[in-house]
C-alpha cells in the first residue's frame, strides 16, 4: 500500500514538471515576429532604411537604452521585440529621423 501511494506522489510530481516546462499560450504571453505582427513588421521596414550608416545601430540602441545586439535581433533575426515603452521611443526616434532638418536662422544684421 505504501509502495502505490509513493508511486502516485512521484507520478504527480512528473506531471507538474513536465506541464512547468510546457510552452504558455494564449492570453499574457509575449508575441513573436511573424507574420501575425502586421504592425511590427511595418515599423521595421521603416526603420531599416535609417540603420545603414556606421554607427546608426549603436546610437539608436543608447537612444532605446538596450544593448546593441538587440537592434539587431529587433530588426535583422526579427527573433525579438522592443516592450511598449521603448517601441513608444522607436516611433519618436524615427519621427525625427524622417522630419526635415529645421532652418538654419542667419545672425540677425
Amino acid at each position: 500500500m505504501a509502495c502505490w501511494s509513493l508511486r502516485e506522489s512521484w507520478i504527480r510530481s512528473a506531471k507538474k514538471r513536465r506541464d512547468r516546462r510546457k510552452p504558455k499560450s494564449g492570453r499574457g504571453t509575449t508575441l513573436r515576429p511573424s507574420s501575425q505582427t502586421p504592425a511590427w513588421n511595418a515599423v521595421v521596414n521603416l526603420v531599416k532604411p535609417h540603420l545603414s550608416q556606421r554607427g546608426d545601430r549603436a546610437l539608436l540602441a543608447r537612444e532605446l537604452g538596450v544593448h546593441r545586439a538587440r537592434i539587431g535581433e529587433f530588426f535583422d533575426q526579427q527573433t525579438a521585440m522592443p516592450d511598449a515603452e521603448r517601441t513608444l521611443q522607436l516611433l519618436m526616434w524615427l519621427g525625427r529621423q524622417s522630419a526635415p532638418p529645421p532652418p538654419i536662422k542667419s545672425a540677425p544684421e
